[in-house]
């Protein structure tokens, strides 16, 4: 049988764009070797916020009483925490197996290699080989966890996520290499669990993609959360020959040991581009990953590329969006080129950030004069009411035209809210626009028009 499209790997990226072509009217097989859903579903997105929401209901119990509820003595179950978070995935995972079905694309199981620009060969766990045919392709192939020569994973003492999300038992003390939005996360969560943390960042500041002033607000509640955060730091050294781990940091100080039972690596992903046919084909990639045009099309005629293994935002729907369009352009259709200034980042730790377009200093780099305006959740009665107060809306536009640059939030429930800014944005929407939407009162995203009212000198709450 002769497919209309493969697509190699089911990710977030993978299985759109399969579901997306099989819309379109084309005869689709995916190929993935592990399960269905890929790293995203099955050991990222979801479960992480599975185990995210358990450390915020234990939170909650544990701090009952300032809602005038009494809970004497909370406890949490750690086993039966990890054990919640793989139900939701593998609930998820059976979910995309009947996306599937619904949408007749068969399912093909093993490891696939490109050993044309029309064929793939997927060897099963039998070692089975089988030969399929298709006339296109897309390689949504993700990313794993990267892995530093100082630190080697050996699964024990030092873990990737996918370990952090399955220990059998809780370690009391971690130290997280990495304050991305997965150590960041994973920070949270087994802090709030009872480990004692230490948060180990290269940079000078923790999340540094984020705004400067995100950077700050979460440095300070995850100091007052407990945690020991050190930055522009760098593990040298890992021994861990004893009953623990023992990190050498080296600092601006000096260099200091740090102990504990764990270390977490959490520095980032790199690409799953090995052994999949690429060098055979003449594929080109660079630093690691594969080159695409605007339309995913790789340099080999028939063959695309989504998600984590191409240049880009690694982020499930950016992969999502990449994927469909993908689809649609091989069956002949126009999709508009994604903006990739317009696509939202969010961290689910607590309190969560989210953010779309310039930081402030990145709109200034790039010559814009601009009026920033900052709404403290200290300010909102709904924040005020849910005793939720910490944390911020940051707005960036541009004074000339009052193009609306960026937005940096920080706070309860925020990832929930970013979405305004990402579609204001896309209608392409000034200040004066934001500032005459009514907004819902009480509620956390009035602060995206109060934030804006602060920079116009119109506040009336702040």
């Amino acid at each position: 049988m002769v497919y209309d499209l493969i697509v190699l790997g089911s990710g977030p990226g993978g299985y759109p764009a399969a579901i997306r072509a099989s819309q379109l009217g084309k005869k689709v097989a995916i190929v993935e070797r592990e399960a269905l859903g890929g790293i995203c579903l099955n050991w990222g997105c979801i479960p992480t916020k599975a185990l995210l929401k358990s450390a915020q209901v234990y939170e909650y119990a544990k701090h009952a009483l300032n809602y005038g509820i009494n809970v004497k003595n909370p406890t949490a179950n750690f086993v039966a925490v990890v054990n919640r978070s793989r139900g939701v995935a593998d609930k998820m995972s059976k979910g995309i197996q009947f996306l599937m079905k619904k949408n007749k694309i068969e399912v093909i199981m093993g490891n696939g290699k490109l050993i044309a620009a029309t064929k793939l060969e997927v060897t099963a766990v039998d070692g089975n080989k089988q030969i399929l045919e298709a006339k296109k392709i897309v390689i949504a192939t993700g990313g794993r966890a990267r892995e530093l020569p100082v630190m080697p994973i050996d699964n024990k003492k030092i873990i990737n996520y996918r370990d952090a999300m399955v220990l059998t038992g809780q370690p009391k003390s971690m130290i997280i290499c990495g304050s991305g939005a997965i150590g960041s996360e994973f920070a949270y969560f087994y802090n709030s669990m009872g480990t004692k943390i230490t948060m180990v960042e290269f940079m000078p500041r923790i999340v540094p993609v984020e705004d400067e002033d995100i950077s700050k607000e979460l440095e300070r509640q995850f100091r007052k959360q407990g945690m020991t955060i050190m930055t522009s730091a760098e593990v040298i050294k890992v021994d861990t020959s004893g009953t623990g781990v023992k990190a050498t940091v080296k600092t601006e100080e000096g260099e200091v040991v740090l102990e504990a039972d764990i270390l977490l690596s959490a520095v980032g992903v790199i690409a799953n581009i090995e052994n999949i046919g690429l060098e055979a084909l003449g594929i080109k990639t660079e630093k690691g990953k594969i080159i695409v045009d605007t339309n995913g099309q790789t340099n080999v005629a028939g063959i695309y590329a989504i998600g984590d293994c191409t240049p880009g935002q690694a982020l499930a729907h950016v992969a999502a969006k990449e994927g469909i369009n993908a689809a649609e352009h091989l069956s002949g259709h126009h999709p508009e080129p994604i903006d990739y200034n317009n696509i939202p980042g969010c961290t689910y730790c607590s309190p969560e950030i989210a953010s779309v377009g310039y930081t402030e200093k990145a709109a200034k780099d790039a010559g814009y004069e601009v009026k920033v305006g900052k709404f403290p959740f200290m300010a909102s009665g709904k924040a005020s009411a849910a005793s939720a107060t910490d944390g911020f809306v940051k707005v960036i536009y541009d004074a000339k035209y009052g193009e609306f640059l960026g937005c940096h939030m920080i706070g309860m429930n925020v990832t929930e809210m970013i979405a305004e800014a990402v579609v204001a944005r896309k209608l392409e929407t000034t200040a004066h626009e934001i500032l005459n939407s009514v907004h819902p009162h009480p509620t956390m995203s009035e602060g995206m028009k109060e934030a804006t009212a602060v920079a116009y000198g119109e506040a009336i709450d702040v």
